[in-house]
């Protein structure tokens, strides 16, 4: 998983020039027909009944994994081809903190529900 050029910037002005960053009490997990990319321009679905939904972390180490199910509503209307994930700080609107593509990407029709298993999302710092 990336970071953003948003919170690229945040954590380097943190770290170095000691301003402080307030993380976010809740994150939430976005679903991506395009890559994000680090200035959050790739297409995020819309519509159908889709929401970012919160996603709950465990970190280890290196590692943030995801310590809960991420599932979103039962789509209304088609997604298209999910092919990445971001990590946001609101639920709507907000700033994208980092994103990732999915291991393989999966198409989204009216009717199905998508989900994450507990502890499939990983975010890991080297």
């Amino acid at each position: 998983m990336s970071f953003s050029n948003y919170l690229e910037t945040e954590l380097l002005d943190h770290v170095f020039a000691n301003n402080a960053y307030t993380s976010p009490t809740t994150v939430y997990v976005s679903l991506h027909t395009a890559n994000p990319n680090e200035d959050a321009s790739g297409a995020e679905v819309s519509g159908g009944g889709y929401v970012r939904q919160a996603g709950s972390f465990a970190v280890s180490g290196n590692t943030a994994t995801t310590d809960a199910a991420i599932e979103y509503p039962t789509a209304t209307a088609d997604y298209g081809t999910v092919t990445h994930v971001g990590i946001w700080d609101a639920e709507t609107s907000g700033n994208m903190l980092a994103y990732a593509a999915l291991t393989a990407s999966k198409t989204i029709s009216s009717g199905d529900v998508f989900r994450i298993p507990t502890g499939d999302l990983d975010i890991t710092l080297d």
